[in-house]
């Protein structure tokens, strides 16, 4: 029995038949039990719920339940498991039993808890996706900073799942969207080129707000590119949105665009390296085109972005999160004029960055 069951149930053993009452007299009193039982109510517990739910919600098992209950076997062939791991996958699915988020009845495995309901539910996927971020990505940081530092390592970009980051970073679609409504044509031609494209998703919403719209959607991560083409071709938009794998500072293409869009990723570039990615960014647009950048920025006070920055602190990539009046005069610095920064909700650190390539600068 590990320490913190112990620190639990010891209460109810007081009241069984003893045979060496110093013995529990010394649990009991013990000053630790306190500490072990608030750390497992307040801590350990929900932690271990959020890993299940992290766990399931990926590997698609709510989602699979969410249509009906399962077996185990069924389970199995769903999520592709050899045989001789079924007895594991069944471990594993118990533990979330136990934990409550799952329920069994006749043999079956059916969602019990809101939270496995409400992740399990396909509008609800982003959430699902930034709950397996936190868990993967941004807990090991704070795990093991002190020691990383020790040892002389770094995050790379390898330490990611391109296709989990993408997902993730739908969470912020309502506001990513509001600002291609405040900056996209909506009735002429429109040649857009989106850097980092992610699943697709605000390409695709722009393509609806457009019917004359063309596009190049490009994503550094092999993975993610491939995820945003199959995207396309179930959307039907093969033939106005071309998809590749890329890097900004290395893509070959003419100078054409109309609208060169960043969304969530400008802190994947150093910020040494920042103006010259917005120099190749701008050199890619046509005269008088312009470039659309959404990020949230530093400041504002919330945790969960102090922690993706201190995640881009100790990585061998990117940087941290910018401060909005130094990326707008990093835009100007890279060509960029009538550079302006908006809230896309009063308050928020989220901001929409728009710039002009103007003919001057183009030339």
């Amino acid at each position: 029995m590990d320490l913190l069951s112990l620190a639990r149930n010891v209460k109810h053993r007081v009241e069984e038949p003893l045979t060496d009452a110093l013995t529990v007299a010394k649990i009991v009193t013990d000053p630790r039990n306190p500490v072990l039982l608030t750390l497992s109510t307040a801590l350990v517990n929900p932690l271990y719920r959020a890993a299940f739910l992290a766990s399931a919600a990926g590997s698609g098992v709510l989602r699979c339940l969410a249509v009906r209950p399962c077996d185990l076997e069924s389970l199995a062939e769903y999520l592709d498991i050899p045989e001789d791991d079924r007895p594991r996958l069944r471990a594993w699915l118990e533990t979330g039993v136990r934990l409550g988020e799952l329920g069994r009845r006749e043999g079956c495995y059916r969602l019990k808890s809101p939270t496995a309901r409400l992740l399990a539910q396909p509008g609800n996927d982003a959430v699902a996706a930034a709950l397996e971020e936190i868990l993967r990505f941004h807990v090991p940081v704070l795990l093991d900073a002190p020691r990383m530092l020790s040892a002389g390592r770094r995050f790379s970009l390898q330490d990611q799942d391109g296709t989990v980051i993408a997902r993730s970073s739908l969470a912020l679609r309502s506001m990513v969207q509001a600002a291609i409504d405040r900056t996209l044509d909506r009735e002429g031609p429109v040649r857009l080129l989106e850097i980092g494209c992610g699943t697709g998703a605000y390409v695709r919403y722009a393509a609806e707000s457009n019917p004359r719209l063309t596009a190049v959607a490009v994503d550094l991560q092999q993975e993610v590119a491939a995820r945003a083409a199959d995207n396309m071709a179930a959307w039907g938009l093969t033939e106005r949105v071309e998809t590749r794998q890329g890097d900004l500072r290395t893509l070959d293409l003419q100078p054409q665009f109309d609208l060169v869009t960043l969304h969530n990723n400008i802190y994947y570039f150093p910020e040494t390296e920042r103006v010259e990615a917005l120099e190749r960014a701008r050199s890619l647009l046509a005269p008088g085109g312009r470039m659309l950048l959404t990020t949230s920025c530093q400041g504002g006070g919330n945790l969960g972005l102090d922690v993706l920055n201190l995640w881009f602190t100790y990585a061998d990539f990117g940087g941290p999160l910018p401060q909005a009046d130094e990326l707008v005069s990093q835009m100007e610095k890279a060509g960029f004029t009538d550079v302006r920064a908006t809230r896309i909700i009063p308050g928020q650190p989220f901001r929409a960055f728009v710039g002009t390539n103007s003919p001057v600068h183009s030339a």
